[in-house]
């Protein structure tokens, strides 16, 4: 049994600039990983067999990325192996925070090293974007400023940092979001470099705001903090997030949300866990 993380990201700032002939929007944003994990266990069997043996419920096992990353892999390896899948789930549903992706991710990454089939990582990014337009910043490895769908990534450096994530009780729809008439697809594209993370915002929070009370309740908590650098929605939410350069800062808000309110923290990772492992 080989055991490989799965980490969280942030979305720093989510510009919607655009919108393609197919419906698809055009962002900005940067990536950044943290140290909040899912955990994926994989068992190598040689009858080509693909099995998750703990689905997520509601997820038919056809359809959870695990798996559709394992079969994606396997159909362009032709490789005769198959996998036993077991993922410890710890990433919230429907948060913003990359969950699916960064499991479909990992599951690439590790079967590409265990079944020794040996894709260099711009044909990992092609498989990853096939699977959903936040799989590839997982493969590619580094905090990232990303263009287009999100697939068009320039590695950054970001200070180090702490966050502190809450997590409303609720899962948003991407897609719901997305479609809103009061969506705005026009802010001014930002160059880089130069541009700061701080000079950012969240296309997507207001409308989020006024659909879940409880995302805005949240928000509202973390925007009254002292010390933060960043405080905002990540991805299309639900969770939100505030930025603080030390752990005794994070903590020190951690302890202090209302108790009805979930939440973690985490460091910011200057490189996702197993970027080293296509070396």
């Amino acid at each position: 049994m080989f055991t490989f993380p799965a980490p969280a990201k942030l979305n720093l700032f989510l510009h919607v600039v655009g919108r393609r002939p197919d419906g698809y929007h055009l962002l900005q944003t940067v990536f950044r990983f943290i140290d909040f994990s899912d955990q994926i266990s994989f068992k190598l069997r040689d009858d080509g067999v693909i099995k998750l043996h703990n689905p997520i419920a509601g997820v038919q096992e056809d359809k959870d990325l695990c798996v559709r990353a394992a079969k994606l892999l396997q159909q362009k390896t032709s490789t005769p192996q198959g996998v036993d899948i077991f993922l410890q789930k710890r990433i919230p549903m429907g948060g913003g925070l990359g969950g699916g992706s960064s499991d479909a991710a990992t599951t690439l990454l590790a079967l590409n090293q265990l079944w020794q089939v040996n894709l260099s990582r711009e044909q990992l990014l092609e498989l990853g974007l096939q699977l959903g337009a936040d799989v590839p910043v997982f493969v590619f490895g580094q905090n990232a400023f990303a263009e287009g769908i999100g697939e068009k990534l320039t590695a950054i450096e970001l200070p180090s940092a702490w966050y502190l994530v809450l997590i409303p009780g609720v899962q948003v729809s991407t897609a719901e979001i997305f479609t809103s008439k009061e969506l705005t697809r026009n802010t001014i594209p930002i160059t880089i470099p130069p541009f700061s993370v701080w000079q950012g915002h969240n296309d997507l929070e207001l409308i989020v705001c006024r659909a879940y009370p409880e995302v805005a309740r949240c928000l509202e908590w973390l925007k009254r903090l002292e010390n933060t650098t960043i405080a905002a929605m990540s991805g299309s939410g639900a969770c939100v997030f505030a930025e603080f350069a030390t752990e005794q800062e994070a903590q020190a808000a951690f302890e202090r949300i209302p108790d009805d309110i979930k939440g973690f923290v985490a460091k910011g990772l200057n490189c996702h866990p197993l970027y080293k492992i296509l070396d």
